[in-house]
């Protein structure tokens, strides 16, 4: 019982913030269209948000080693609200970068899938890879679920309330948080290989390998995400449409992380991130030869399936090559790679649309990164 409050408490919490860290998506080009801001003005803040993200999360990671997750659940969540919701007041580039870029980014990044990976890893042990998927699964849902009713309202209300309306969410998770046993529910477990500490971590090929993976899917991630839904107006979609193929990447997702945490189970972890990879060299080198509308839709729908992927298997690949003394420590160091060049690969993209007026070059860019993932997820395999 306790274990299923938990998880469904994890589940709320990345529904709740993966549908109000997408939303920025949502929200780019009415923004930059109102003020005449540049798209890098925009894209600046997108990029501050994932470094300081990522530092709140390896933070939070290493005080989950030590400290009860559910009050960095509680801490975390309060803080994005609040960023989140003074974003309805902006008017100048410096306003969303003090907001989104650093306020939201500090909660989002402490409430974030580290912690609830480090929660699911004590409690399912033997089911970790499904289990933590179906934790993770919350950030397609309220990317489908939550993207989809802002897009269908978001020219009736304007940007500004569906910033309103997503704080509001944040705050109405709190009670059910505040009501979870006071470690959440983890217990620890006996390690079934010897653990290693971070520095000890550090001097195995397999982390940087890891590190290297993370970091050319964060890049490959965010750019997608920020971008696509701007991308598609400029190709001819109408902005509700645009807004819904967002949406509708929440929906292949959810089928494509659910798919990976099985997998994992079942043949670990480096599988189902190749198959990700190699997804992801089709579609990055079909955009770049078509971008007529159907084409544009199924790049977003294909890539949306391997979007988290990688994101339930961080703790499994952290518990097969290093143990689990460090688990929040390197999964959060991991996640910190991950959203560093993530910023990287947002704020790129608008800058090669500033300077090109396209995104053809960002394109073939993303189609090296993915060849480059993808072979380092088969050195991978055979350094295990």
């Amino acid at each position: 019982m306790r274990a299923g409050l938990a998880l469904a408490a994890c589940f709320l919490v990345l529904f709740i913030g993966g549908g109000a860290r997408f939303a920025i998506g949502l929200t780019f080009k009415p923004m930059v269209d109102e003020f005449g801001w540049a798209r890098a003005e925009l894209g600046l803040a997108v990029g501050a948000y994932m470094l300081v993200s990522a530092l709140a999360t390896f933070i939070a990671g290493r005080l989950a080693d030590r400290l009860s997750p559910r009050a960095l659940l509680i801490g975390g969540t309060g803080i994005g609200g609040i960023g989140i919701g003074l974003m309805s007041f902006v008017s100048q580039p410096w306003h969303a970068l003090a907001l989104y870029g650093i306020i939201f980014a500090i909660g989002n990044g402490v409430a974030s899938l580290v912690i609830v990976g480090v929660i699911v890893m004590r409690m399912f042990p033997g089911r970790a890879g499904l289990a933590n998927a179906l934790a993770i699964s919350g950030m397609s849902v309220g990317q489908l679920l939550m993207i989809a009713v802002l897009a269908s309202v978001l020219v009736q209300i304007g940007w500004r309330s569906v910033f309103v309306w997503i704080a509001v969410a944040h705050f109405a998770l709190l009670p059910l948080l505040i009501a979870l046993p006071g470690r959440g529910g983890a217990q620890s477990v006996e390690a079934l290989r010897p653990s290693l500490s971070l520095r000890e971590a550090a001097r195995k090929r397999q982390f940087w390998l890891l590190l290297g993976i993370y970091a050319i899917c964060g890049l490959d991630d965010f750019f997608v995400t920020t971008h696509v839904a701007a991308f598609a107006e400029d190709r001819g979609l109408g902005a509700l449409t645009a807004g819904h193929l967002l949406a509708l990447m929440g929906l292949t997702g959810l089928a494509g992380v659910i798919a990976s945490g099985w997998a994992s189970d079942r043949v670990g972890p480096v599988w189902p991130t190749a198959a990700a990879f190699a997804a992801r060299v089709v579609v990055f080198g079909w955009i770049a030869i078509d971008q007529s509308p159907p084409s544009v839709a199924v790049y977003a729908l294909v890539f949306g399936a391997t979007f988290l992927v990688t994101a339930p298997l961080t703790a499994v690949f952290v518990r097969e090559s290093f143990g689990t003394k460090s688990l929040g420590a390197l999964t959060g160091l991991i996640t910190m790679v991950h959203q560093i060049f993530g910023g990287v690969g947002a704020y790129a993209g608008a800058a090669i649309f500033d300077a090109t007026g396209g995104y053809d070059a960002a394109f073939i860019a993303m189609l090296v990164s993915a060849v480059a993932a993808l072979a380092l997820a088969l050195m991978l395999r055979r350094s295990g």
